[in-house]
């Protein structure tokens, strides 16, 4: 995953680094307000994390998502797309009342249709996607990975600008 021609294969579909951010459709509800990729690309990089209210490493990972969100907030957009990985995952309710106990103050795409889970071709969580202020894929981290190295991805990506 470290060279420019990485790619991410999940049931036949590639995507590259520098690849197109996909259309954010299909959600089954939008916290905290809806955005469209027309939002998102242009002026700003944006951040796309995958959570879900059963995953622990999630839980213990959104306090630095929301430092991110805040201390680059001039040039950062911050998207977290809530995919379920359990029965109880598809609750609404309790997918609200953990944004609001993590605060998650960000758009939350839920995803329980799996519809931009299967557009970007990942169904990790927590998973991280670095998108450039032209939309181009330019991080992809799953797992238990480093903050540390996604926030270096964050400010070298807002150095290039």
């Amino acid at each position: 995953m470290k060279s420019r021609l990485a790619q991410l294969i999940k049931g036949g579909k590639i995507i590259r680094l520098r690849g197109p951010m996909p259309e954010l459709e299909g959600a089954t509800a939008w916290i905290n307000g809806e955005k469209t990729k027309a939002d998102l690309v242009g002026e700003k990089m944006t951040l796309i994390h995958f959570w879900a209210v059963s995953c622990g490493l999630c839980k213990v990972a959104i306090p630095k998502i929301n430092q991110f969100r805040d201390d680059f907030k001039q040039n950062l957009n911050v998207i977290a797309v809530h995919l379920p990985r359990s029965d109880k995952d598809y609750n609404l309710d309790l997918v609200r009342s953990n944004a609001r106990q993590y605060n998650l103050t960000h758009p939350i795409f839920v995803d329980n249709d799996s519809k931009l889970t299967s557009a970007l071709g990942s169904d990790y969580v927590p998973a991280y996607y670095i998108f450039d202020k032209e939309g181009k894929l330019r991080h992809f981290q799953a797992g238990k990975g480093s903050m540390v190295m996604l926030e270096r991805r964050i400010r070298r990506l807002l150095n290039e600008v």
